[in-house]
Parts: structure tokens; C-alpha cells; sequence
């Protein structure tokens, strides 16, 4: 890959829009770091202009595919993004859009094998991206709209995360260990999951504010066996009600979260790096529905997130109890 160690996109640019995210990417092996950096930077990129609610559904939609097939070499003229750009308020974000071009680039110099997977799962994740626009157009705050059925959500989170995990372990395999002499089905199926129990992690933590907005990912199935519409959860009293059906997917999160363990220690020990990068979000994410805990949160004002401390304590423990595989299982709490 060209222009790798670019300290601009790959670097600074990177750091300001991953966030929380630019953890794992720097620690992370030198020979994969930067077509992850770049498949992210791509996504957050599509991401970005989704949320875009300053610009008509109709022109983010349109967007949207143009980006696609830019990022499929069906397009190569300059990507036009000035009305998205102007929209924003955040200044990294403003960057991202406005360097888009630079970072297709990258992807066009990258590796023909490296680049076909990024190409995919890029493809995979707008197409979730789109779905999503599309059945939310009619959300509004006292007209929630909600995904019909269990299916739905599980589609949902395979496109926008279940897929990474897959991107993630054909990458991995194809620069760290050609060949691999495991059961590679098991391993790309706890992958997937491990994209899903991130994803329903968010899906719990951002339930009120998603309903602020008239966006219910919780099914409209599974409210309605329990006698509730999904405007219904607008009202903080209806969290009571609620707690059948938010500790079933709470527990389907978790579940999740167990397979991106096994996941995690499934991989050669000696990709220290690799394991670290899958430890810490895992481990994150299970912290973050302790927090929770059974009783859905209704109110958009409080969002739990876990403490810096805690955060810290964690990876400090990652780091000490690694070469101690039985106090290294331990961190992660099975239910």
C-alpha cells in the first residue's frame, strides 16, 4: 500500500474520527494497521453522510451509491461532497469529507487482493447504511418506526458490523498466518458474531436517543408480545414493561461477546498485537452492559459509558495477566 505512513490521513485524521477506536488501531501489526485504518476511514466516511440530516434523504441516498462506486472503481471523477462538507459542524468530520478523494486514492494504490476486501465489505456495510435510511424515512419523535422482526435486526448488524469481523479475519489470515490449520468456518462464524455483540452493544447503550430521533432497533414483534408500540417507549414509564424484551437482547449481546472471546483466543498466541486489538473492545463492551445492567435506560439525557479509569485498569490488566493464560480468561466474565 502506497502512502502508508501518510501522518495526515492514516495518522491524525484517523485518530480525530475513530475516537475510541484508535486504540485498537494502534496496536495493531504494522502489515495490516493501515488497510483497516483506510476500511475504516471509508465507512466513517459513508457513515458520515448518512447522518447528514441537513441534506434531504433523497440526495444522502443518491450520495451514498455514488460513494459506493467510487469505492468499486466504477467511478474515478472527483467525488462531490460540498453540500455534506458545509454541513458539518465538527471539524474532523469536515476533514474527512473533504480529503474523501485522497483516501480513495489510497484505496486505488492499495494491494489488488488487500483492496478486493476492503471493496467488499465496504459494499456491505453502505448497503446496511442504505437499508437503514431507507426504513427510517418516516421517523419522526412522536412517529417512532421500528425493525419488524428479530431477522431484521440480526441483517442489520451482520452489514454494519458482523461484517468487519469477517474483513478482519480473511486480512489477518492472508498477512499473518497463510495458512491456517484451524476450522476457518468456526473461526469467520465467531467473527461475525463478534461484529454483532458490538453493534448490539450500541443498539442497548443508544436506545433512548435512537427513540429521541424515532429510530426503535429493538423489534416491533417482540414489543407487540409484550404489549407495547414502539412509541410507547417515548414514555420512561414504559421501561418496566420493557425489561423482557431489552434482557433478551441484553443476553444476545452477551452472547455475542462470548463468541468474540472465543474468537480472540482462538488466534495464535503469538499474535500478541492481534489479540490485544479483539480483547480490548470485547472487554469494553462487556463493561458497558454491566453498566446497563437489566432495567432499560428510557432517557435520552444519560447515556452510561465506561469510566477512563476502568478503561485503563482493564488494559493495564490485558497487558499483565497475558502471559498467564488462566488469569487472562478470567477477564472476560462468562454468564
Amino acid at each position: 500500500m502506497q502512502n502508508q505512513d501518510d501522518p495526515d490521513l492514516l495518522g491524525d485524521l484517523l485518530r480525530k474520527v475513530s475516537r475510541s477506536f484508535y486504540l485498537t488501531l494502534r496496536v495493531l501489526p504494522p502489515s495490516i494497521s493501515p488497510q483497516i485504518g483506510l476500511a475504516y476511514l471509508l465507512a466513517r466516511t459513508a457513515d458520515t453522510i448518512a447522518d447528514t440530516e441537513l441534506v434531504p434523504l433523497a440526495e444522502r441516498l443518491s450520495t451514498l451509491r455514488n460513494f459506493r462506486d467510487h469505492v468499486a472503481s466504477k467511478r474515478i471523477g472527483k467525488l462531490e461532497l460540498d453540500t455534506f462538507t458545509n454541513a458539518q459542524s465538527d471539524v474532523a468530520e469536515r476533514a474527512l469529507l473533504q480529503r474523501v478523494g485522497e483516501a480513495l486514492e489510497l484505496l486505488r494504490d492499495t494491494e489488488i487482493q488487500d483492496a478486493n476486501l476492503i471493496r467488499e465489505v465496504l459494499s456491505t456495510i453502505i448497503s446496511g447504511q442504505e437499508l437503514d435510511l431507507i426504513r427510517f424515512s418516516g421517523a419522526s419523535t412522536p412517529q417512532v418506526l421500528a425493525l419488524k422482526t428479530a431477522v431484521e435486526l440480526d441483517d442489520y448488524t451482520y452489514r454494519v458490523a458482523g461484517s468487519v469481523g469477517e474483513f478482519w479475519t480473511k486480512l489477518c489470515l492472508k498477512h499473518l498466518l497463510p495458512r491456517f490449520e484451524g476450522n476457518l468456518e468456526t473461526l469467520l462464524a465467531d467473527g461475525v458474531r463478534f461484529g454483532k455483540g458490538l453493534q448490539l452493544v450500541n443498539i442497548l447503550r443508544d436506545l433512548p436517543r435512537d427513540l429521541a430521533n424515532g429510530r426503535c432497533y429493538l423489534p416491533s414483534d417482540d414489543l407487540h408480545q409484550i404489549g407495547l408500540a414502539p412509541s410507547d417507549l417515548l414514555d420512561h414509564r414504559s421501561a418496566f414493561k420493557l425489561q423482557k424484551v431489552f434482557r433478551h437482547w441484553h443476553q444476545n449481546a452477551r452472547d455475542h461477546l462470548e463468541a468474540g472471546w472465543r474468537y480472540t483466543n482462538t488466534l495464535p498466541r503469538s499474535w500478541v498485537r492481534v489479540r490485544l486489538a479483539c480483547a480490548w473492545p470485547v472487554l469494553i463492551g462487556q463493561q458497558t452492559l454491566d453498566l446497563l445492567g437489566g432495567t432499560p435506560n428510557l432517557d435520552p439525557s444519560r447515556r452510561p459509558k465506561v469510566a477512563k479509569a476502568k478503561v485503563r485498569s482493564m488494559l493495564l490488566k490485558t497487558l499483565v495477566w497475558y502471559p498467564f493464560p488462566q488469569r487472562w480468561n478470567r477477564l472476560f466474565v462468562k454468564t
